[in-house]
């Protein structure tokens, strides 16, 4: 039977990387009486949702994973270097057994309501099956891409087939054999999964809204001297991944694309052609900032859509792209535009044939229709605050985070919004979250947060709240750091929330690199928790407001943003 009004020091809400690596923090180094709830049935966050066709992480596997332990980094091998879900999985089924961390979680156990009781200092959790607890700290672990985004076309209560979303894919093995399959999406994860499904389906319709750059992932098995290599050297990776702006395992280089010429730059993306992944966009420092520079990239990688597709009329499709490279983040495939070449794989452009509506049978657009067994919703996610609207969340005099969320997130680090005393949110809108690999994002602020709580307690500290004056100087400092890059310029872009009706177009994520956001936060610890509030037995211990010239200086502290 189940606990009620249980009440913890720590409640976490998600058991993949986030909420694991929080539950280790808190229980094991300072001890706190911590619980996960999770909605899965197993851990695995993003990864246990996440199964469709083709899934697989574009971070390379020695850098996506935890750090915090040299012993943990050097006993896990990696197989490949792009992982997949099972094998993210597996990893962190490994780490749960290293730490006994399941003994604390609740699965299948998803959070309706987070109430703060301010008499009792304390934050009520409902759940749906019936679970009320309360604890002291609450502490978001929901991840950033986790709500599924299902776009609402007439009729697909109407449809007989088989329907399903890439972000809530079955556990169960889906057949494509002999189906004529309709793919709505050609994001990252379309991306990923159309060679996959074209190669059963009797026939795969690509519907394409907005065509995307992708470079070849290249992945592979990786090699015995390279696994020895990630053994002998995890301080040095550490190190780099701790230090780059976006968190990955190379550097951006520090020349810029007019350094070159038109010989010299071909030479050099090409050669990061052939490499694939990421690096890609690691060629020169400005490509995300300066337009001219981008088009050098962005007409390289037309041209090598157009020289891959055979179909013209196709290749021009797929290659007419309207913003820059990078500008969303950079899909990375395994064979995507050679799909197209395959005869039983058709591409509708919605631009001109639009989508009208979701038959009994098919998809009825503006000139036809298209008879369809399966429909595959490609269409993402209701990215960074979607999935705490799915929450009824409320902080003093019941307060709803929704409304105070309406016209955009208003956080201050991404850690805290002002009204909601002791919530936590990690990798939340205003940090650098989705714009890097995200352990190392996860890592920095658990360890943050962790330090935070021990420096509470050991100051008799009850509460921890952002500051209202300081929530709206990082909001202004996260706009003008978006600004100062081409990411502002792609006005469909799921960092905006473009891909959501009804969302309102804020940019979410903060634009000016992990570390220097990284430093930015040392710097509010070194300077007492500058911009929160706390309070001890109703006095205010702490809230000062942040300096802009001392804390906030975008001058000095974007130079070169680091998507």
């Amino acid at each position: 039977m189940l606990d009620q009004l249980k009440s913890y020091d720590a409640i976490i809400i998600g058991a993949g990387f986030s909420g694991l690596y929080q539950l280790h923090s808190l229980r094991d180094q300072l001890g706190l009486d911590t619980l996960v709830l999770e909605a899965g049935s197993d851990l695995g966050g993003t990864w246990f949702w996440n199964r469709y066709p083709g899934a697989r992480c574009d971070s390379e596997s020695h850098s996506y994973c935890y750090m915090f332990s040299e012993e943990i980094y050097k006993e896990w091998e990696w197989s490949e270097r792009y992982p997949g879900p099972t094998e993210i999985r597996s990893y962190l089924n490994f780490v749960s057994k290293k730490l006994d961390l399941r003994k604390n979680i609740k699965f299948n156990t998803s959070v309706e309501k987070a109430h703060f009781i301010e008499d009792a200092n304390q934050w009520e959790i409902t759940t749906a099956n019936g679970l009320v607890c309360r604890s002291t700290y609450l502490i978001t672990a929901i991840g950033c891409i986790s709500s599924a985004n299902i776009p609402n076309i007439p009729g697909l209560e109407e449809f007989t087939g088989d329907w399903y979303h890439t972000g809530k894919w079955p556990h169960e093995n889906v057949s494509f054999k002999d189906k004529r399959v309709g793919q709505i999406g050609t994001g990252s994860t379309g991306i990923q999964a159309a060679p996959v499904i074209a190669e059963t389906a009797g026939h795969l319709h690509v519907f394409q809204r907005t065509p995307n750059y992708s470079v070849p992932a290249r992945n592979a098995p990786l090699t015995k001297d390279f696994k020895e290599y990630v053994r002998d050297n995890y301080e040095e990776i550490k190190d780099l991944v701790q230090s780059t702006p976006n968190g990955h395992p190379f550097r951006i280089s520090t020349s810029k694309v007019f350094d070159s010429n038109e010989d010299e730059r071909n030479k050099v993306y090409e050669d990061a052609w052939e490499k694939g992944g990421l690096q890609f966009r690691a060629t020169y420092q400005d490509l995300t900032t300066d337009k001219k520079a981008n088009d050098t990239a962005a007409d390289f990688l037309k041209s090598k859509i157009k020289s891959v597709v055979r179909d013209k009329k196709t290749a021009e499709a797929l290659s007419e792209i309207d913003y820059p490279y990078a500008g969303k983040r950079p899909p990375i495939d395994t064979n995507y535009f050679e799909t197209f070449n395959k005869e039983n794989v058709s591409l509708v452009d919605v631009k001109k044939e639009s989508i009208l509506k979701i038959t009994k049978d098919g998809i009825q657009t503006n000139q036809r229709h298209i008879p369809l067994d399966i429909i595959v919703f490609a269409t993402g996610f209701d990215a960074i605050t979607g999935k705490f609207f799915e929450m009824d969340i409320r902080g003093r005099n019941g307060v709803k985070l929704t409304d105070v969320w309406r016209e955009g997130p208003k956080t201050y680090l991404g850690l805290q919004t002002p009204g909601f005393p002791n919530l936590f949110t990690i990798t939340g809108p205003g940090s650098p979250s989705v714009l890097c690999n995200m352990p190392p994002c996860i890592e920095q602020h658990v360890e943050w947060i962790s330090q935070c709580l021990e420096y509470m307690r050991a100051n008799h500290i009850d509460t921890c709240e952002a500051d209202e004056s300081a929530a709206t100087e990082w909001v202004k400092h996260v706009n003008e750091a978006a600004e100062a890059t081409l990411l502002v310029t792609v006005p469909h872009s799921w960092y905006l929330g473009a891909n959501v009706e009804g969302k309102p177009r804020v940019f979410m994520p903060y634009a000016g690199g992990m570390n220097r956001y990284r430093a930015l936060c040392d710097d509010v610890v070194k300077k007492q928790y500058v911009g929160f509030k706390m309070k001890s037995k109703s006095n205010v211990i702490n809230a000062v407001t942040p300096n802009k010239n001392q804390t906030f200086d975008v001058t000095n502290q974007i130079k070169t943003p680091g998507i």
